[in-house]
């Protein structure tokens, strides 16, 4: 059984261009986000899943740097590059992470895992905006190969080409869906963590130049404690409106 870890990553963001290496605190945010992913047990493998373009040359030179395994595919067509990262490392399950994530919950995506591989679930999540109320941009998810195939095969609307992860909750009585609620010290979807915009940026930037220390990943329940010390930060990113993932 290999459950591997793939970090969905690209420069081409339409909203903030180059977000994926955007420096804080002295390394990329990819840098950031693949650190955490590590701390997740029960993870065998990380994997970055970029694009052929030239211009993600730098997201495999980055890749390198970090000893870390890069598979390159379609850049339009996001199911279709992260199923082929799967089976090209002949997947079992596989969690899902994107690269704007710099507050990804290591600790909670342990527990999702477990979860997973527990109740024999083709998907479990404690995604935000399927309901987890854990702050915006800390959820993982979990996909069983052969469900991530089902959904590559036969989710062919644009919306399951460019999420990955839409094809299987429309099909609730095929797939047995599995859902964490966050736990209570974590419940706050009030809280927006992810990188969508430069405001978003800013924000991950004052909280890693205020806590991180080099190569320990800071514990989220840290995070919101500093926040709500710090209202004011909290309202840097809160007009923002959300993307869908």
């Amino acid at each position: 059984m290999r459950l591997i870890a793939i970090i969905q990553a690209r420069l081409g963001s339409s909203r903030l261009p180059g977000k994926s290496l955007a420096p804080i605190a002295g390394e990329s945010l990819l840098a950031h986000v693949g650190r955490r992913v590590e701390r997740i047990g029960g993870v065998d493998e990380l994997l970055i899943a970029t694009t052929r373009v030239a211009a993600d040359d730098a997201i495999y030179s980055e890749c390198k740097h970090y000893d870390w395994n890069c598979f390159r595919g379609n850049e339009v067509d996001v199911l279709d590059r992260f199923y082929q990262a799967a089976k090209a490392r002949r997947a079992d399950h596989v969690l899902r992470i994107t690269a704007d994530c710099p507050f990804v919950c290591f600790e909670e995506a342990g527990r999702v895992i477990h979860h997973h591989l527990a109740s024999q679930a083709d998907y479990t999540h404690n995604v935000t905006v399927f309901g987890s109320q854990m702050p915006l941009g800390t959820g993982t998810e979990i996909f069983t190969f052969a469900s991530l195939e089902a959904s590559w095969r036969e989710g062919m609307e644009p919306h399951h080409r460019e999420h990955v992860d839409e094809f299987i909750p429309e099909h609730p009585n095929r797939f047995r869906i599995e859902a964490l609620p966050a736990p209570a010290p974590l419940r706050r979807p009030d809280l927006r963590l992810t990188i969508d915009t430069s405001e978003d940026l800013e924000l991950t930037r004052q909280i890693y130049g205020q806590l991180y220390v080099p190569g320990e990943p800071i514990p989220l329940q840290q995070v919101i404690r500093f926040l709500d010390e710090h209202p004011d930060l909290a309202e840097i990113n809160r007009h923002v409106v959300q993307k869908r993932i």
